[in-house]
């Protein structure tokens, strides 16, 4: 059974696209003259292009950098931009950029779902369907999320699950030397215990910057309903449905253990030592909950620059008699998406990002799960390379509810989940939230 990726749906936007459309009515576009010396044509001349990523550190920037490069030497003419950015400072400067209608990068990362329908519906993003067929065919296994009525607006270049990654070397400090793939909560709980009782802080969590934390509700969502429950609430606005009562209070349970770092509410998500990422790389915490990318973000905050080899990865813990399927996942990846003002060469450019060569670079170095074929053989950590089965075959993906959602209601949902890690609000108060941002 291939694991199915659901492309973007419509959700209640409505005052977000009205915006973005505003702004992307007064942009210029990209192959007019202009006076400056940043002006892109597609007919002839110097072109420059400006590309935002969030690979800010360590041997990932030094890469794309590097790409940057080798694709200017193949294009003679072309200039490449490249601004590296904090994932947080990217995405709050991507809103910026299309609710102003300036500054708007012509090559961007994007998470897909309802994010990514603002962007469709505002007119900002350019469709690939056509431009970049013979790429999007290569991997149609994950064009999905990226598509919006059958159209693919964004070419996905990682593609992965949510899990724990945990030090093994703690771990083994503590007593855990039998450490299950597919833990029940009662077998994670007894992690919990060991690391405690160790005196070793069991979990970091960046709750500081929101998402990392709403990531738990999230889990316990994909554990506590059927993924068609999800996906008719998301549809419908409404979540009555028990299962999501539920998540909130498996939540509950899980943060009266106190299993998280000292002054997790004030931690940022991976910027910086004493960020959560940066608890793990440098041993002060025994595990995070994190997406595909934390191998690489994990070796850029320690001093040596290097994965480390002490980094193993199980799955979200089942609950007793959870109505989803235990195969099911939370995750999803990134992509490059083209503003839709940007010259045709972006379009050349996006679809470099994913051919062979720049893939298996981004493998080797251990910066995510390609979605190129000819690249998933290449990860050298071989933590990260199982998780390509796991990935693969198996159940559904619910993509992360804040994206697949959109800003608007996705937010309203973090920030309410942020309150009960605070103990400053219910399981209801999250359910409410949603609705409530919803009906709006």
């Amino acid at each position: 059974m291939t694991r199915k990726m659901r492309g973007a749906t419509a959700v209640a936007l409505g005052a977000t696209v009205a915006l973005l459309a505003t702004a992307c009515a007064g942009q210029g576009t990209a192959d007019q003259d202009t006076d400056t010396d940043e002006t892109t044509t597609s007919e002839g001349g110097d072109v420059t292009l400006q590309w935002w990523h969030n690979s800010n550190t360590g041997e990932g920037k030094e890469y794309y950098d590097q790409v940057a490069a080798d694709f200017e030497a193949a294009n003679p003419g072309v200039t490449i931009e490249v601004s590296a950015q904090q994932h947080e400072d990217m995405t709050t400067r991507l809103q910026a950029a299309f609710q102003s209608g300036s500054g708007i990068p012509d090559v961007y990362m994007s998470r897909g779902g309802g994010e990514l329908l603002v962007e469709v519906e505002g007119g900002l993003v350019r469709d690939l369907t056509e431009d970049a067929a013979e790429t999007i065919d290569t991997i149609s296994a994950f064009a999905g999320q990226y598509s919006v009525e059958d159209r693919v607006y964004a070419l996905p270049f990682s593609m992965g699950l949510v899990g724990f990654w945990y030090n093994t070397d703690l771990f083994a400090e503590a007593g855990i030397t039998d450490v299950s793939p597919n833990p029940t909560i009662d077998e994670f709980n007894g992690y919990v215990d060991q690391l405690k009782d160790a005196g070793i802080d069991p979990i970091s969590v960046g709750a500081g910057d929101g998402w990392p934390a709403a990531h738990y509700w999230y889990y316990n969502v994909v554990r506590e309903c059927t993924f068609d429950t999800v996906e008719a609430a998301i549809d419908s606005g409404d979540y009555s449905d028990d299962c999501f009562i539920a998540a909130g209070e498996q939540l509950e349970d899980l943060i009266e253990t106190e299993p998280f770092n000292p002054g997790f509410l004030g931690t940022v998500a991976q910027s910086g030592p004493t960020s959560a990422s940066g608890l793990l790389a440098t041993e002060r915490v025994a595990m995070e909950l994190a997406g595909h990318w934390e191998p690489g973000v994990v070796g850029g905050l320690r001093e040596d620059g290097e994965v480390p080899d002490f980094l193993g990865w199980f799955a979200y813990p089942t609950f007793d008699g959870q109505a989803g399927d235990p195969n099911d996942q939370m995750g999803g990846g990134d992509a490059w998406s083209v503003s839709a003002q940007a010259p045709d060469v972006a379009v050349d450019f996006a679809e470099y990002l994913l051919s062979d060569e720049v893939q298996i670079g981004f493998a080797e170095l251990d910066m995510g799960l390609p979605t190129n074929p000819a690249a998933t053989d290449s990860l050298t950590n071989e933590t990260l390379a199982q998780l390509i089965p796991v990935r693969d075959s198996g159940g559904n993906t619910q993509l992360y509810l804040d994206t697949r959602l959109g800003q608007s209601v996705g937010g309203a949902m973090n920030d309410a989940i942020a309150l009960m890690f605070a103990e400053q609000a219910g399981p209801q108060d999250v359910v409410d939230a949603i609705e409530d941002a919803a009906a709006q």
